[in-house]
Formats: structure tokens, sequence, C-alpha cells
């Protein structure tokens, strides 16, 4: 069968059920079955589209996912928020624009808990958005450095989007990513309060008072248990007393403590908890699936292959082979979200990164950094849709006010695709890679 013929049909189904507005999952389904057909037999590509599914989710390693999710659900209906961005007060004293430097580092520390981009940027906009607005922050600027820091947490571990690109990469190393994301996922939040603090200059927004070592001491004493989960969770894991998905089990075990001890959760609350975590845990599991048929296809294809050989025919230049590889996926963020995006150009690109000898492990970083700035942008981010129904405030405004954001991530993207060190450094020293 032609290729082109088999891509056109691949990309046209696809593209088409998306602007008829069909969910992503059932559109990469639909249109990896229909292609399938052009090779198998009606019966024979529906069953091996089962068995990929099947083949797919057996495994221990995705067990991790839905665990990260169940934590992070109580996490944030625990009123944890609160407490974090009382801890992050303590980083930004003297800082002009105070208020938005303490969004940055709570949207770190919760995101760092949860595993969430979208439930650190509610939780901790709901706790800042009144104070801001009593305070006279410009409204869509203050959502602009919500929308803009609410994606450290996916690269600073634990990490649901790392675990699946170990997944879709064949194996690449849990441990050795999530140490990865820490250097790169805290450059990201410093890369945000820059330029925060060029705008709280600028507008000559109030800094943050001096704390009283009284107060000091009751903020750290109320935060500590919350961070203990992440020492407690990653350290695990690096020293070996259990897995990436053990250690999410120890997660929600955690969380589910340390919401009791602050009498947080009742029944009511531990029913939409558990409601939330089913939805999430459902709508990502199935989009895994579905996107191993999608895997199949391109793989039967050979499709990987000839974009390999195509890429690498342009230059055998690494530098412009990623630089290319990024361009590509900066324009994917701004019509698909993280995880599709994730799941279906992992296996076209990966194979392209090792012929170029760049490691997997920072090659998921790459992908994983390009994608987050994807969360922030029009037309179909979600980071930047949320945050903008929270804030009440038009989407176009506040995409202005993203524009010098966009500026320094994607200037910090290259630098982290051209520098290795910065996401290899930890996992090296570590013994991880």
């Amino acid at each position: 069968m032609d290729l082109s013929i088999v891509l056109s049909v691949l990309v046209g189904i696809f593209l088409v059920m998306l602007l008829l507005g069909f969910p992503v999952a059932i559109t990469i389904a639909a249109s990896s079955i229909v292609t399938m057909f052009f090779y198998l037999p009606v019966d024979t590509s529906l069953q091996t589209a089962a068995q990929s599914v099947s083949g797919v989710l057996n495994s221990f390693s995705i067990l991790a996912i839905p665990f990260f999710i169940f934590s992070g659900a109580i996490m944030n209906t625990a009123g944890l928020a609160l407490r974090l961005v009382n801890f992050a007060k303590l980083f930004t004293v003297g800082l002009p624009g105070a208020l938005m430097h303490i969004n940055v580092i709570s949207n770190m520390l919760f995101g760092a808990l949860s595993g969430s981009a979208l439930a650190a940027e509610v939780a901790v906009g709901k706790v800042l958005g009144p104070i801001q607005e009593k305070e006279k922050y410009n409204p869509a600027l203050a959502t602009a450095v919500n929308i803009a820091s609410c994606p450290t947490g996916i690269l600073i571990p634990p990490s649901n989007t790392l675990i699946i690109y170990s997944l879709v990469s064949g194996g690449t190393s849990v441990s050795a990513l999530f140490f990865a994301g820490y250097i790169p996922g805290i450059l990201m939040g410093l890369g945000v309060m820059s330029v925060a603090l060029f705008m709280g200059v600028k507008y000559d927004y109030p800094k943050q008072p001096m704390i009283p070592f009284k107060e000091v001491v009751k903020i750290v004493k109320d935060a500590i248990p919350s961070l203990l989960m992440i020492v407690t969770v990653i350290g695990g894991i690096l020293k070996g007393v259990f897995t990436a998905t053990e250690g999410a089990a120890v997660a929600v075990v955690y969380s589910l403590l340390l919401a009791l001890i602050y009498k947080s959760l009742n029944l009511e609350k531990m029913k939409t908890i558990l409601n939330d975590t089913l939805i999430l845990s459902g709508i990502s599991l199935f989009l895994i699936g579905v996107s191993s048929i999608m895997s199949w296809v391109l793989s039967f294809s050979r499709l990987p292959i000839l974009i390999s050989e195509q890429l690498i025919s342009i230059s055998s230049n690494p530098i412009i082979i990623l630089l290319i590889i990024n361009v590509i996926l900066l324009i994917v963020g701004t019509f698909m979200d993280l995880t599709p995006a994730l799941l279906i150009f992992t296996p076209i690109f990966l194979p392209v990164a090792l012929k170029l000898g760049v490691h997997p492990v920072h090659f998921g970083i790459i992908m994983n950094f390009n994608l987050c700035i994807g969360l922030c942008t029009p037309p179909v981010g979600n980071a930047l849709f949320v945050g903008c129904s929270l804030a009440k405030v038009s989407m176009e405004e506040t995409v202005k006010w993203l524009m010098p954001f966009f500026v320094v991530l994607i200037a910090l993207l290259f630098l982290i695709t051209f520098i290795p060190e910065i996401s290899l450094f930890l996992p090296r020293l570590l013994g991880l890679i």
C-alpha cells in the first residue's frame, strides 16, 4: 500500500474529527483503526487493536498514574495550598510584585505534590486570586503568571507525563527521568519569576515585608508534613526502597494520613476525590491505550523510520535536527494537549534523537518541557482556558501578558536542548544513568 495514501487517510480522519469536536482519544482510535483496514482484514484489525490496548495497559509501571492522580486529588482537597502559599512567602521577602513570585513558587511546590499542572493552577489561583485583587494587581498579568508557572509541576517529580514517556519510549528509567526533571523544572520557575520581577519593578507592585521569626517557625512547621511527602517518595525511589509505582502508592497512604491529621476529609469530600480520580484515571489510561493503536500503525507503516531518514538527509548536525523537532513540537503544542502529543510523537522523533546520539532521558525532558509550553498557548492550551476561567479574565488580554513569558520559556527550552548536562547532571551524579 502506498504510504502517502495511508498517511493521508490517518492524518485526514484525525484532523477532520478534531475539527468536528470529537474527543482526542476517540479521534486517535478511529483514525488509527480505519488506517489499519488498509493493511489487515477488518476482524484482524480489530483484534490487533484490542491486543495493542491490553498490552500497553497490562503494565505494573502504569499503575503509578492512577495512584499519583489519587494522591494529587487528596492533596487538592485537603487544603494544603494555603500552607504552601505561606511557605512560599519566605522566599519572596523584598521582591517587587511579591504575590506573583509567591504564585510561581507555590505552583512549583503544589505541582510537585500533585503531579498536575491544572490542579496546582486551580488550588493556588483560588488562594492568591482574591489577595491579588485586593492588592490591585492587574488581573490579566496575575493570571498570566499563574498559567505560565503551573506546568513546572509536570517537570518537577513525581510526574505522570514522565511516566508516560518512559512507557512509550520502551522503558527509559523513571527514576532517571524524575531526577532529570528537577533542574529544568526549577529553571522554568525561575524564568517565569524573572519576567514577574521585571513587571513588579515596572509597575511598582508591593514587596513582601519581613516576616517575624515566630511566624516563620509556624509557617515552616505547617509546611513540613506536606514537603516530607516529596522527600519520602522521591527519596524512597532513589534509595531503591520502592519502585516509582510503589512510591505512588506510598504517596496515596501518606496524603490520606496527612488529610486525616488535618481533619480535612469527610465522606462527601472522599466521594469527590474518588470520583475525580476515577474520571481522570479513566481518561488518561484510555488515551494511553488508544495511542498504542496509532503507535502500531506508525510502526507497521515504517513511518518513524522514513521520517528519521528524511530528517537526517536534511542535515547530520544534531543542532539543526533538534531545532527542527522543537519547532514542530511547539506548533503541535498549540493545538494538541501534552499527553496525546507525547504518545503520538515520541515513537516518531525518539528514533531520530537516538541516531543523533541524544540520550533518551535528555530527549524526554526536551519533549516534556516543549509540550509544557503548549499548555499555555492558544487556541487549545488547557492551562490557558482554566486560568482565564478561574480569574474571569479574557483570553485575548491574558495572551498579551503571556508573550514575554513565552519568549523566556522558549529561550530556556533551547538552553535545555543544547546543554544536555542541565538534564543529565543529577541522574549521572546519583548513578541512575
